[in-house]
């Protein structure tokens, strides 16, 4: 199984794991100019190791979630730490405004900001924060689509359809 790739870790970012519907969520925080921000979102699986969060924003976080697996329409409001390249953040932004229980094609997303589907497709799959940033919500004009660079049936790919049934967009 193809577990989420490991970024960088900084002396101050601190990591726990949550309980989710569809397995489990890694947490990572880490401060920034002096603040406490989200770092990163980890899609795990269900055997992963529970690790309680050990910081306000962590909980806060994870009792963001829990309001989100309650009621799909939850907007998340939390600081996250500044990530990606500018066309990375320009369709992470795009997705953001995507209404939970809608879908939004890589080709549809893509003439909207002027580029190709692949390289939105791209941008997706390098989303760090993708509980928030929602990018389950780009589905191909085919279909499901890849989700978390997996086009295969798999761990990301039974999150994804589990994100699209919870929020009624399957």
């Amino acid at each position: 199984m193809k577990l989420p790739m490991r970024h960088s870790s900084s002396k101050s970012e601190q990591y726990c794991v949550i309980s989710a519907p569809f397995g489990r969520l890694g947490i990572a925080t880490d401060m920034v100019d002096g603040s406490l921000m989200i770092s990163r979102v980890d899609y795990l699986p269900a055997d992963k190791a529970l690790s309680a969060p050990q910081n306000a924003l962590a909980k806060e976080l994870a009792r963001q979630c829990k309001l989100y697996f309650k009621n799909p329409a939850h907007q998340f409001d939390v600081p996250l730490k500044p990530r990606g390249t500018i066309y990375q953040q320009q369709v992470w932004h795009c997705i953001r405004d995507i209404p939970s229980g809608k879908t939004r094609t890589y080709g549809v997303l893509a003439g909207d900001i002027r580029s190709g589907a692949r390289a939105v497709g791209g941008a997706c799959g390098a989303n760090p924060y993708p509980i928030i940033t929602p990018c389950h919500r780009v589905v191909s004009s085919a279909g499901l689509g890849g989700f978390m660079k997996e086009d295969s049936p798999g761990l990301y790919r039974q999150i994804k359809i589990w994100l699209l049934k919870h929020e009624g967009a399957l």
